[in-house]
C-alpha cells in the first residue's frame, strides 16, 4: 500500500483498536480461521447455550413458510439455515452465505450429517457485496456476523437490496446490557473468564478477547435502529433478550 492510500484509507475497529478497513477484514477472517473447528463449542460457553434459543426465537419470528427464499448472511455455522430448511419445503430455498471459507465448510458438514441438502445453497461472498440480484429474497438474516462486518452501512444497504419489496431483515446480535446491577458481572466475564475459555478450548485466547471487545464496540440497539432506516428499511424494531446482552433487530423494506 503506498503512503497516500495508507493515509486516505478509513479506519475502523477491530475491537478496541483502530485498523484499516483492509486490515480488519483479513484480521476477521484470521480470527474465523482459527475458531471455525471450536466454534459450536464456543458459542455454547460464550452464552450457556442460550444462543440456540436465541435462533431459535430468531427464526420463529421471520414468519417463514413454505416456497420462501432466504439468504442467512455470515450464516457459516448453519444453525439458522438448517432450522430455516426444515420451515420452507422442497420449493423453497436458503441460502448460505458467509465470508469465511472454514466457516462455511464447517457449515456445510454439519448440514449434510442432519440430513439437509435439497433445499440450501452455499455461496461464499462478502456481505458488503453481494453476488444476487435486487428483490431476490422474502427474508434476509446475519445472527452474531453484523458486528464483524468491516463496512456495516454497506452490509445494510446491500441486505435492503436484494429484498423483495415487503421482505424483512432480521439481526441477531450482542448488544447493550441494560441491566445496570449486571455490568461488572457481564465485564468480568467477557474480559477476563472468555479469553482464558478461548485458551483452554481453542488454544487461541486472542480471538476471543476480540470477540469481547467487538460486542463493546458494536452500535447499541438505538444506534443500530437509526442505520437501518437510514439503509431505507421502515417498520423497523427492536427486541431485547437476556436483558440486551442480545438484540433482534428487523425491519422491512416498503
Amino acid at each position: 500500500m503506498t503512503e497516500k492510500s495508507a493515509a486516505d484509507e478509513k479506519l475502523v475497529d477491530f475491537g478496541f483498536e483502530s485498523v484499516g478497513e483492509a486490515e480488519k477484514t483479513q484480521r476477521v477472517k484470521a480470527v474465523f480461521d482459527s475458531v471455525a473447528h471450536n466454534y459450536d463449542v464456543m458459542n455454547d460457553l460464550m452464552s450457556f447455550g442460550l444462543h440456540r434459543l436465541w435462533k431459535r426465537i430468531a427464526v420463529m419470528a421471520t414468519h417463514a413458510r413454505p416456497g420462501h427464499q432466504i439468504l442467512d448472511l455470515a450464516g457459516g455455522s448453519g444453525d439458522l439455515s438448517r432450522l430455516f430448511a426444515q420451515r420452507i419445503g422442497d420449493n423453497g430455498l436458503v441460502v448460505i452465505s458467509d465470508i469465511n471459507g472454514e466457516m462455511l465448510s464447517r457449515g456445510r458438514d454439519r448440514l449434510i450429517d442432519s440430513g439437509c441438502g435439497n433445499n440450501l445453497a452455499i455461496v461464499q461472498a462478502n456481505a458488503e457485496s453481494l453476488p444476487f440480484e435486487g428483490g431476490r429474497f422474502d427474508i434476509v438474516t446475519i445472527a452474531f456476523g453484523l458486528r464483524n462486518v468491516t463496512n456495516k452501512v454497506a452490509a445494510l444497504g446491500e441486505m435492503h437490496r436484494v429484498l423483495r419489496p415487503g421482505g424483512r431483515a432480521l439481526i441477531l446480535e450482542f448488544s447493550e446490557l441494560k441491566i445496570p446491577a449486571l455490568q461488572k458481572a457481564y465485564d468480568a466475564f467477557s474480559f477476563r473468564v472468555l479469553p482464558r475459555l478461548g485458551e483452554w478450548v481453542a488454544k487461541d485466547g486472542d480471538s476471543y478477547r476480540y470477540l469481547a471487545e467487538s460486542i463493546r464496540v458494536h452500535p447499541n440497539q438505538e444506534t443500530l435502529l437509526s442505520m437501518m432506516r437510514a439503509a431505507g428499511f421502515e417498520r423497523t424494531r427492536c427486541r431485547n433478550l437476556a436483558g440486551g446482552i442480545v438484540a433482534l433487530h428487523d425491519g422491512m423494506r416498503i
